[in-house]
């Protein structure tokens, strides 16, 4: 199973190219302006210290259950995801392949040392103390809108281990690869697959449409949960085009 934004905008985490996805406003950050600017990592801390928050707080909806459900019966096997959020662990799923990675890790460039979000979260808030800017709309990313004039006053962090100023939220940026070793493990999922599931996701991006295209060249049906135009729709067996919550709810109800 390959899971997208779409899995989560119940949960009231939007996505990125729905019909009010983010990417109609919100321009996200890219691997190369983030290492290659200082003010593109105060930028973008400033704004994800308040976004996380919101994410951390979000909690599992029906169609994060209706997976964990599925694959504690033994009709899901694999689950990758292409989202950030963390709520197919936090729904009961097991050994989720995360895509992109979580937001909830932190990962040092220089060192690869890695630590818990909530550490540098508390390290931030101590650095800025009297910063009390409300986050307005959230973003995939966790990133949120915030003026200039509230960003350049954020102080930044530096890592523990090495000094470095080039902490990084553990997840894919724009412009960024997957990992070699994430994406092979993918690979093996699908080689043991019979069938390919996608929830929620428009496939927009190579990172998780090449997983449906090598699916379909291999004979194995794809399966498409989408609100919504998919770039894998051409390589479909079947096609629904439903809320994913009614959707695996039902699905879940059928089979169990």
């Amino acid at each position: 199973m390959l899971s997208g934004a779409g899995i989560s905008t119940e949960s009231g985490i939007p996505d990125y190219r729905g019909e009010t996805g983010s990417l109609r406003t919100h321009t996200p950050m890219t691997y190369g302006d983030f290492v290659g600017s200082a003010a593109g990592r105060q930028r973008y801390w400033a704004r994800s210290h308040l976004g996380w928050r919101t994410i951390a707080r979000a909690d599992p909806n029906a169609g994060h259950r209706a997976v964990a459900a599925l694959q504690a019966r033994g009709y899901v096997d694999g689950v990758i995801t292409q989202n950030v959020d963390g709520l197919h662990g936090a729904a009961g799923a097991r050994d989720v392949i995360e895509l992109h990675g979580n937001l909830d890790r932190v990962i040092c460039l220089d060192c690869r040392q890695t630590t818990p979000r909530e550490e540098l979260d508390r390290r931030l808030r101590s650095a800025n103390p009297v910063f009390d800017a409300q986050a307005t709309r959230i973003n995939p990313d966790g990133d949120v809108e915030l003026p200039d004039e509230v960003v350049k006053d954020f102080h930044l962090v530096d890592c523990t281990n090495c000094g470095s100023p080039l902490l990084k939220p553990d997840v894919v940026f724009f412009g960024e690869n997957v990992p070699k070793t994430r994406v092979e493990r993918c690979y093996r999922l699908i080689d043991d697959a019979r069938a390919v599931l996608v929830l929620g996701s428009s496939l927009t991006v190579m990172s998780g449409f090449r997983f449906v295209r090598y699916a379909a060249k291999a004979g194995k049906p794809v399966l498409i949960i989408n609100q919504g135009i998919t770039r894998g729709d051409p390589y479909a067996a079947v096609r629904v085009n439903l809320p994913l919550g009614e959707a695996l709810t039902s699905l879940t109800s059928a089979l169990l």
